[in-house]
């Protein structure tokens, strides 16, 4: 297992474990518990789509670790989730980088149950942003934009 190149505590929560983050391609695992089920005790679908969305991220970014801080980090643009059966016990997620631009990723991600079988599939867009500065900005309430495009 390794650790996580950025410290996301929601990740740390759901007890996600990377176990490869190399050139275009990520593996998380997780065991599915108690609390990462449904009302049919299988995996949530949320905690899911959280697995791919993470899958995905991460191997879009593995293509930037020679740049200065791992380079720059990811934004879920899109995502398009199917789930095909209950996902119980250790659950691999594995992701892909299918195309890169220089400020988008067009990824992959499948999640396996032990057997090999397919829980879930999804594609995903991320947007490569840098970090954003925080001190002194001016915070928008989202919720008050007007959806016209003038604010």
């Amino acid at each position: 297992m390794m650790k996580f190149p950025v410290h996301i505590p929601f990740v740390e929560d759901l007890g996600f474990e990377l176990h490869r983050f190399e050139g275009g391609e990520a593996e998380i695992q997780v065991v599915v518990n108690e609390r990462l089920t449904n009302s049919f005790h299988v995996i949530h679908g949320g905690v899911s789509m959280t697995l791919l969305d993470v899958v995905m991220a991460h191997a879009a970014r593995s293509v930037n670790l020679h740049l200065p801080d791992r380079g720059p980090g990811l934004v879920t643009i899109e995502m398009k989730t199917t789930f095909m059966r209950p996902g119980e016990g250790r659950l691999r997620g594995v992701g892909k980088l299918l195309h890169k631009t220089t400020t988008l990723a067009f990824t992959e991600g499948t999640i396996f149950n032990e057997a090999g079988a397919i829980v879930a599939h999804a594609t995903g867009t991320f947007k490569y942003v840098r970090k954003l500065p925080t001190d002194n900005k001016q915070i928008r309430d989202l919720r008050r934009l007007d959806c016209s495009g003038s604010d």
